[in-house]
């Protein structure tokens, strides 16, 4: 996990919580559920997630017999962790490089194991735009080393989007950058 989070907060537990429930803070997850992604203990994930919400920084429901836990996006320090846990992972310097050097972008998705905010080290990004293939690698190669993760993406026109907008429904997926004049369709 990136040097700005640890250098803060001591507990690896609690940076690996905080990046799966504030970087979509629509996803939620449940005791078991966390401590077999991060291969800790039920305890030590116990203990976090009962600190962080007595801190009031996480809600919790139960769902039959399970509690399940979400950032409480009504916090006054969601937007700070939310950005926080962005500049952790390195989204925002992905999104900054595409935006800024490959021109024609409307809009970037993060899909699938970070669009939950599982940091496994592969991120996947769905470009939609016109594109340059070959200056999206190169960029895309300097950024990895940057982040320490990989970057896969996928490029498509605004057409084949919304043709392949029912395939994306179904897996986990997050809006990181949109182009302000983007016609809202």
């Amino acid at each position: 996990m990136g040097d700005l989070l640890s250098g803060i907060i001591g507990s690896k537990t609690r940076i690996k919580l905080l990046v799966r429930l504030f970087f979509n803070p629509d996803t939620h997850a449940y005791l078991r559920e966390l401590a077999a992604e991060f291969g800790v203990s039920t305890n030590a994930v116990r203990e976090e997630l009962n600190q962080l919400s007595q801190a009031d920084l996480l809600t919790s429901s139960k769902n039959g017999r399970q509690i399940h836990y979400t950032a409480n996006q009504k916090h006054p320090l969601f937007p700070e962790l939310r950005s926080m846990v962005r500049k952790a992972i390195g989204v925002d310097k992905i999104i900054d490089s595409i935006v800024t050097r490959l021109g024609d972008l409307e809009a970037a998705y993060l899909i699938d194991d970070y669009a939950e905010g599982k940091d496994t080290g592969i991120i996947d990004l769905v470009l939609v735009g016109n594109i340059d293939p070959y200056h999206l690698n190169d960029l895309s190669r300097k950024t990895e080393r940057y982040i320490n993760r990989k970057i896969r993406s996928l490029v498509m026109t605004k057409d084949e989007y919304d043709d392949f907008q029912e395939n994306l429904k179904r897996r986990p997926m997050v809006l990181v950058w949109q182009a302000t004049n983007a016609e809202s369709s």
